[in-house]
Order: C-alpha cells, then structure tokens, then sequence
C-alpha cells in the first residue's frame, strides 16, 4: 500500500492517481484471491460500489492508520 501511495509502483493506481483503500477481503489460498478479484473486476461500477458501502459507507480510506503501527513502513 505505501509503495502505491507514493506512486512508486507502475500501472494503474499510478496513471489514475489512485491512493485509497477503501474495500479489501482476506483468504490464505493465492486461487481464492485471484479468482475473487477477477470476478469483482468483471462487476458494473455500480455493483463493486455497493459492495464497498457494505463495508465501508463513508468510503473511508482504510489503510490510514497502517504505517504509524509498523515502524517499518514509516515515511522519513
């Protein structure tokens, strides 16, 4: 995540200046995730936008908050 907020990391997050977590789900199966993700990215907009109001209605940026707790990730 900090890679892309800092707009290290080429493709699309870069190009759409794209810095916000706003939805995730988590699995321990690398084949779950990606054929989760494929099914998401085939979704309307209107359709991944309402998954993202079930979790997160005030389209909150979720990641806020992750750098402080990981000395590791913090900015210099």
């Amino acid at each position: 995540m900090l890679e892309h907020k800092r707009k290290l990391v080429p493709g699309f997050t870069k190009k759409y200046d794209i810095d916000r977590l706003l939805y995730y789900e988590t699995t321990n199966d690398v084949r779950v995730a990606i054929g989760r993700e494929k099914q998401i990215k085939g979704w309307l907009r209107a359709k991944k936008e309402a998954l993202i109001k079930t979790k997160n209605p005030k389209w909150n940026d979720l990641s806020s908050g992750l750098y402080a707790r990981d000395s590791s990730l913090r900015s210099e």
